[in-house]
């Protein structure tokens, strides 16, 4: 085998071997990257579920704060109309009383500068009087019924501001979990797909562990206010009770849901509702231990 020759086999082993590391860090550079890629599709699906729920919590919030914007437009405005028409009376009843009053002057004069009509003057005077002390009365309760109108608008208006202030900090936080994805999804090249409203999903509801494990009371659910979440239960202070205890709702062996205990009275106490499985019912049984 001549030297040409031999060098000719050595560059091949070389070549050969050169190739194979190449094709090796290939291998293990196209796992890595598929590693990171499905890294990132998880936390993108992730994020669009979060950006989901979020965006439909948000539409469902805006909506209701259309809903009521309107409501309270509406009582606004026959608030407004009741308040005009209150005032236009408050005038009325002003003019009357300075015409009454222009009156009973002009009677006074009459009665010093003619003394023989003195009765009959003295009498229309006090027919004049008793109808002032009747528009002075009238005017006392347009004044009050004007006043009660006014702050029932100052407190709406208040509620619709709230409204406003939660909005918008809604929105901002929208806005921020949306540019978080944007910034997550950039260096891959990907944008975020347009938000979906879905279903929100809620975990099944378990008991809490009760606060005051070591007080055994029992009693029965006497009142329910569901709009409110306020339930009124047949124990209170005398029987143990005090606030910020937690009793849970039963009926038969089924949990139903807990009551944290806000207002105590001797005989009974009230509570608001928590981790609500089934809505509780008048004569469901009360406990602090399960």
């Amino acid at each position: 085998m001549s030297t040409l020759t031999k060098i000719l086999v050595v560059l091949l082993t070389l070549s050969s071997i050169f190739l194979c590391g190449i094709v090796v860090t290939y291998v293990a550079n196209v796992d890595n990257y598929k590693q990171k890629y499905n890294d990132l599709k998880t936390n993108r699906d992730s994020l669009n579920k979060k950006v989901s729920s979020l965006t439909k919590q948000i539409n469902d919030q805006i909506e209701q704060n259309k809903e009521l914007e309107n409501k309270l437009s509406s009582e606004i405005v026959l608030y407004k109309a009741e308040n005009d028409k209150l005032q236009n009376s408050l005038i009325n009843a002003e003019r009357e009383k300075a015409s009454l009053l222009q009156k009973v002057n002009s009677w006074t004069s009459i009665t010093k500068d003619f003394y023989q009509t003195t009765d009959k003057q003295g009498q229309l005077l006090k027919n004049t009087l008793e109808e002032l002390n009747k528009i002075q009365s009238e005017q006392i309760k347009y004044q009050k019924e004007l006043n009660e109108t006014t702050d029932a608008l100052v407190e709406k208006m208040a509620i619709i501001k709230t409204l406003v202030t939660e909005n918008k900090r809604v929105l901002e936080e929208k806005t921020e979990l949306q540019n978080r994805l944007d910034q997550l999804l950039q260096p891959t090249g990907k944008v975020a797909a347009a938000p979906v409203p879905v279903t929100r999903k809620t975990g099944t509801a378990r008991p809490a562990i009760p606060a005051d494990s070591n007080i055994s009371l029992k009693g029965l659910v006497t009142g329910v206010d569901l709009k409110n979440s306020v339930v009124e239960i047949s124990i209170g202070e005398a029987d143990g009770v005090k606030e910020a205890m937690r009793f849970h709702v039963t009926r038969g062996d089924e949990f139903l849901c807990d009551i944290l205990i806000i207002d105590v009275d001797v005989e009974k106490a009230i509570g608001i509702l928590d981790i609500v499985q089934q809505q509780p019912k008048v004569g469901d049984n009360v406990s602090t231990n399960l």
